[in-house]
């Protein structure tokens, strides 16, 4: 009887992580999927150089981006600023645009 709720526990522990997985997404990963920057690595590389910085603080590559945030990056003399207006998992090309606003 006590392993079955256990069970019934972590099943239901998981469906949460699920949902907040589609609420939240690591800064990387955002950047590439929203075509902000072409490939991730490249993103990746853009937030450990400190040029990526989310709200006005410097964050890693591992940052949960929420929708609202204000993304800022710093390409060599150019920056661009962005707010967060989707979080999706994967979007065709022309859907991409919705997915943040310039500010």
């Amino acid at each position: 009887m006590r392993r079955l709720f256990l069970r019934d526990t972590a099943v239901r522990h998981a469906t949460r992580l699920r949902d907040t997985e589609r609420i939240i997404m690591r800064l990387d990963k955002y950047l590439k999927v929203s075509r902000l920057i072409k490939r991730r690595t490249v993103a990746n590389e853009a937030c450990d150089a400190g040029r990526v910085s989310v709200n006005d603080k410097v964050v890693k590559a591992s940052y949960d981006v929420k929708v609202g945030d204000k993304i800022s990056i710093r390409f060599g003399d150019k920056s661009v600023e962005a707010e967060v207006l989707s979080i999706a998992e994967t979007v065709r090309k022309e859907e991409a645009k919705e997915m943040f606003r310039y500010l």
